[in-house]
């Protein structure tokens, strides 16, 4: 379908509304398919006491609950802002066709939402981390996968 203005006012409604309602952080999303909003939702980290509650993965659960699916084949993504990493990985795993944003994580950061650290934290060796990724392989460990590779009726995602 191509951008859509209608959508990204929508997101940027919620993320608004989210501010002064008290209700949540300054983000909003809205999922799109076929020209018609499906899920949309405002960033609810504090009211629901879960850091991943973001907009984006909140109106991704909620899309794909209405779709019946674990991907949003077809589907745009319209966000108030330009998804966070954790965000940027719900999207990938989602697979919508498109993700628009309207303030970028230089906008987001000036607000006092930094996510630079983590982008640095990415490309670090687990150990050198703020806080310390450690890998240990205990016996056992990998056994799940080799199943997994074995299984006939899995449903690949």
């Amino acid at each position: 379908m191509g951008y859509d203005k209608r959508f990204m006012k929508e997101a940027i409604r919620i993320a608004v509304e989210n501010v002064k309602n008290g209700t949540g952080g300054p983000f909003g999303a809205v999922v799109v398919k076929g020209g018609e909003i499906i899920a949309s939702s405002g960033n609810t980290v504090v009211p629901d006491n879960d850091p991943t509650a973001h907009a984006e993965v909140n109106a991704i659960r909620k899309a794909c609950r209405n779709l019946d699916s674990f991907q949003l084949e077809g589907c745009e993504i319209y966000s108030s802002c330009e998804p966070c990493p954790m965000c940027l990985g719900a999207i990938y795993w989602a697979r919508p066709k498109a993700v628009y944003y309207a303030c970028t994580k230089e906008d987001a950061a000036e607000g006092g939402f930094d996510d630079s650290f983590i982008y640095k934290e990415i490309m670090l060796d687990g150990s050198r981390r703020f806080i310390p990724f450690v890998n240990e392989k205990e016996e056992g460990a990998g056994e799940e996968f080799e199943l997994w590779r074995e299984e006939k009726n899995k449903v690949k995602y």
